[in-house]
C-alpha cells in the first residue's frame, strides 16, 4: 500500500500515519546507532530519526552516506513529540537518495557578507533567509489584499519611461530604438491618469534608482507599492497611511509567527503599530525637536538617517512628519493653502532606526502650478504633456503614497540591511548572481 506524500506544512493532519516526504538534508548528526536528520522541504523543518536496529541495513547505509543538501525521499511513521524541534518527528523506515550533494559551500562556520551574496542562490536555503522570504511573501499578499478588499484597481505602470518622475540624477538610461528611455523610479505619474478613470488604483512592482549609495537603506532595484485615490485630500491620506500599515503589520504578526520566532524578532516592538493612531508632527516642530536634542539642522533642510532615527525613536510606533518645505519635495505636490512654501507631503518614519518607509502627498490639481514647477525643475514639458492632460481635462484633488517593500520587510524582520529583504539584491557594486 502506497504511503501519502505530504509536506511539512501537513504534519498536524498526519500524526501517527506512515508517510513520505521529499526534501533536502538541512543538517544531520550521529549518536551511536542513531542518525538524526533535519529535513527541509521549503515548507519547514522536520527531525527524522534512523535507529539502526529497526531499519534494513540498506536504509542504514544510506543514512550514513548523507551529506548536507542531499536530495531525498524519506518515509516512516510521523509522531508527535514535544521534545523534537517543531513538535513532530519521523521514525524512519525507508530512504531513497536522489542525489548526494558534494560539500556545500555554506557551512556552519562564519562567512563574510560578500561570500554569502556571491552565493545568494544557495544562501536562500538557510533558515534565516527562508523565514525572511516567507515574511516578504506574506507582506506582498497582505498589501494586495488590503487594496483589493477596498475596491482599488491594480494598474501595472510601465518600467520604461520617457522622462524622470522625481529627479534626473537618479535615472538608469537605456537605448529605446534610437531614443533615450529610462527605468522607472515610480509608477505614480501613470497612476494619476488611471485614478481619473477608476477612482481608486494602485501599482506594485519593481522600481529603479541610480543613486550611488552604499548605505544599508538603499538598493538600486526594489519593489514599491503605490496607491492613488481620487478626491482624497491630505487628512484622508494620513488616515490611509495609518490604516494600511496597521492592517498589513497585523496580518504579518498573525500569519508569520513561526518565521518571526526563527528570526528572533521581538514582536513587542511591532505590536504598537497594529493599533493605528500614529503620532503626527509638523516638519517645523520636528526641526525644533531635533535642535533641542543637539542636532545641527536648519528649517528647510531634509532629514538624514540620523535625524529620522531620533524622531522615530521618541515613539513606540511609526510617526508621520507632515508639511515639508516645498523646495525639498517633488514637483507634483500640492502647496499647503495656509503656507504655499510648504507642501502637503508626509513621510512615515519607522522606529528602531528603519527610517522613512512611506512617502506621500496630496497632488497638485492646478495646471498652472504644475507647468511652473516643471520649468523650475528643468524638466522637458513635451515629455510631461500627457501628465498635464490630467489637469486639463477635469482636474480634481487626489493623493497617494509609495512604500518600498524591502524597507518594510527589513523592519518587520528586524534585519539591519535591505539586501536580505529581496531574493537577489542589486546594489551599485553587485549584479551577480
Amino acid at each position: 500500500m502506497s504511503r501519502p506524500v505530504i509536506t511539512i506544512a501537513d504534519l498536524a493532519e498526519n500524526v501517527d500515519q506512515n508517510v513520505t516526504l521529499r526534501g533536502w538534508v538541512y543538517n544531520w548528526r550521529k549518536k551511536g546507532k542513531l542518525r538524526f536528520i533535519i529535513l527541509r522541504d521549503g515548507f519547514g523543518y522536520l527531525q527524522c530519526i534512523v535507529f539502526r536496529p529497526e531499519v534494513d541495513e540498506e536504509v542504514w547505509e544510506k543514512a550514513v552516506e548523507l551529506t548536507q543538501e542531499t536530495s531525498l525521499e524519506i518515509s516512516g511513521k510521523l509522531v508527535a513529540d514535544e521534545r523534537a524541534p517543531g513538535g513532530y518527528e519521523l521514525k524512519v523506515d525507508g530512504l531513497k537518495i536522489l542525489q548526494i550533494s558534494p560539500e556545500f559551500p555554506i557551512g556552519k562556520k562564519d562567512h563574510g557578507v560578500d561570500f554569502l551574496l556571491n552565493h545568494r542562490h544557495l544562501w536562500l536555503r538557510s533558515k534565516r533567509q527562508h523565514a525572511i522570504m516567507r515574511v516578504r511573501s506574506e507582506a506582498q499578499f497582505a498589501i494586495r489584499d488590503f487594496f483589493q478588499k477596498r475596491a482599488y484597481t491594480l494598474i501595472d505602470s510601465p518600467i520604461l519611461t520617457p522622462a524622470a518622475c522625481e529627479g534626473t540624477s537618479t535615472l538608469f538610461e537605456t537605448d529605446y530604438f534610437g531614443e533615450p528611455a529610462y527605468l522607472s523610479q515610480s509608477g505614480q505619474l501613470y497612476l494619476e491618469p488611471a485614478v481619473a478613470a477608476l477612482g481608486k488604483v494602485y501599482c506594485f512592482g519593481p522600481t529603479f534608482r541610480a543613486e550611488k549609495s552604499k548605505t544599508r537603506r538603499h538598493l538600486t532595484e526594489f519593489w514599491m507599492v503605490e496607491p492613488e485615490v481620487a478626491w482624497m485630500q491630505f487628512d484622508g491620506l494620513l488616515n490611509l497611511c495609518e490604516d494600511f500599515l496597521s492592517s498589513v503589520i497585523s496580518r504579518i504578526l498573525e500569519e508569520c509567527a513561526v518565521d518571526l520566532e526563527r528570526l528572533e524578532r521581538d514582536i513587542s516592538k511591532l505590536e504598537p503599530a497594529t493599533k493605528g493612531s500614529f503620532p503626527r508632527i509638523d516638519y517645523g516642530d520636528a526641526v525644533k525637536t531635533l535642535q533641542s536634542l543637539g542636532q545641527e539642522i536648519e528649517f528647510g533642510e531634509d532629514f538624514g538617517a540620523e535625524q529620522e532615527t531620533i524622531l522615530a525613536g521618541l515613539h513606540d510606533r511609526p510617526v508621520l512628519v507632515t508639511r515639508y518645505p516645498a523646495a525639498i519635495k517633488a514637483f507634483y505636490m500640492q502647496p499647503d493653502p495656509t503656507d504655499p512654501t510648504r507642501a502637503l507631503a508626509v513621510d512615515v518614519l519607522a522606529p528602531e532606526g528603519y527610517g522613512e518607509i512611506i512617502g506621500g502627498s496630496e497632488r497638485s490639481a492646478s495646471l498652472e502650478h504644475l507647468e511652473n514647477q516643471i520649468k523650475i525643475h528643468g524638466l522637458p514639458r513635451d515629455a510631461f504633456k500627457w501628465y498635464l492632460d490630467v489637469r486639463t481635462y477635469g482636474s480634481f484633488p487626489h493623493a497617494g503614497f509609495g512604500m518600498g517593500l524591502e524597507r518594510f520587510v527589513s523592519w518587520m524582520c528586524g534585519i539591519p540591511h535591505l539586501r536580505e529583504a529581496i531574493p537577489y539584491p542589486r546594489m551599485i557594486n553587485r549584479l551577480y548572481p
